[in-house]
């Protein structure tokens, strides 16, 4: 009893420290603060959130060969640490240049190097036929942080203004996610998780594969550029909804949408988990590629409230799908052991999409006036998604062993 509440203590301070970490997504708050306030052009104001959305996604990649080696809890530490400082010392922020460094860099450096350790030591307390669940759990905690944080830090603002906001901020991350990150830690080496009725008789053979052994299996690639088209279509929605709504509903004001976006993100994280855990991780995915493609495809014809609600809702589910099932593919494909450097390098495709999304919804209005052209390409991107899930089979270790063994 004391390990099964420990795997769900575990569980429960991954998917808080994710709550904290998720202040990435209340940067549009901030940036509209930036503009109004402090009279920051749209560029300068946007800036910090690039790099640290870049950042991001190249420390996780450190973090996750870091964490493989010594363990989660320092590396855990150290991410909330600088998170919450990065946050601080951006409310003496005073010029664009200064906060790229403060949160940009450190804050965004901070948010990787967290996210990295929470979900391969989650997974190592817990069976591994309940990899989707704890992915998509953990995975929710960082989805769901919009929710609460856009509307908190709005109300900061507007009481003590974008300094002192940046300052409690910071501070609450302190007190709440690094004593957090103090009780994260792997099991023992002797450690065996309960097995699940429902896995009973299941051979659950360990899988060891490190990141350069992954490179040279085709699955990896297939899976690379799936994440990188899947994410861009929902990165280009996520990043435009408001947008969106202006000019094909005339909606001026639209949060709504990303409240909703944002629910069925961290909904579609939990119940894509669970989904892969009985249908398969490539299964999944290609339910919410058709599911994504076919939303895509029907997007321009969204001119009102309702529809663009359900759009956005169907983007939501479809982009959470992903941050919670790749996970456990790799950890299924891979193994444990080296998890945190083989996601790090598949979550590469993530840093790419974060790109690609917004240059296609640019492109798109800069030439036609209309997201139109982004949704076609979108669309398209998705039915290659669909595609490679319907050739991408399991990796078998064993001939792969043999092979690098005779190589």
């Amino acid at each position: 009893m004391k390990k099964i509440d420990k795997a769900m203590q575990i569980l429960l301070a991954g998917f808080c420290i994710n709550l904290c970490m998720g202040i990435l997504y209340a940067w549009s708050v901030f940036k509209q603060a930036l503009v109004v306030d402090l009279g920051w052009s749209n560029a300068d104001a946007s800036m910090p959130y690039t790099v640290a959305v870049i950042t991001f996604a190249a420390s996780l990649l450190i973090a996750g060969v870091l964490q493989d080696r010594m363990g989660p809890r320092r590396i855990l530490i150290l991410g909330t640490v600088m998170v919450g400082l990065g946050m601080i010392i951006s409310s003496f922020a005073t010029s664009p240049m200064l906060l790229i460094v403060t949160f940009g860099l450190m804050t965004g450096c901070g948010i990787g190097f967290g996210y990295a350790c929470l979900a391969p030591s989650a997974m190592k307390w817990f069976h591994p036929s309940k990899k989707g669940l704890v992915n998509g759990l953990i995975a929710a905690g960082f989805g769901l942080a919009a929710v609460y944080l856009a509307p908190l830090t709005s109300m900061l603002i507007s009481t003590y203004g974008i300094n002192t906001s940046f300052l409690i901020l910071g501070v609450a991350v302190l007190l709440i996610a690094v004593p957090l990150a103090c009780t994260i830690n792997n099991p023992p080496a002797d450690y065996t998780p309960a097995v699940p009725a429902s896995a009973a008789g299941k051979s659950t053979k360990p899988v060891d594969i490190n990141w350069r052994a992954m490179m040279k299996t085709p699955q990896f690639y297939s899976l690379w550029v799936m994440f990188a088209l899947a994410s861009s279509a929902g990165l280009m929605v996520i990043g435009n909804i408001t947008s969106i709504a202006a000019q094909q509903a005339n909606i001026t004001q639209a949060a709504y949408l990303v409240v909703i976006l944002s629910i069925f993100n961290s909904g579609g994280r939990v119940a894509a988990g669970m989904l892969s855990d009985k249908i398969g991780g490539v299964k999944t995915l290609m339910i919410a590629f058709i599911m994504q493609g076919i939303n895509m495809a029907l997007f321009a014809t969204f001119t009102n409230d309702f529809t663009l609600m359900i759009g956005a809702a169907l983007a939501g589910v479809g982009y959470g799908t992903l941050l919670a099932v790749f996970p456990s593919i790799t950890a299924d494909y891979y193994g444990l052991k080296n998890y945190g450097a083989n996601y790090g390098v598949l979550y590469t495709a993530w840093g790419v999409s974060g790109f690609i999304g917004p240059v296609v919804a640019a492109v798109a209005v800069d030439t036609t006036g209309t997201y139109t052209l982004a949704y076609t390409i979108c669309a398209a991107m998705m039915a290659v998604a669909v595609f490679l899930s319907f050739i991408t089979k399991p990796v078998d270790a064993e001939a792969l062993e043999k092979k690098l063994a005779n190589a």
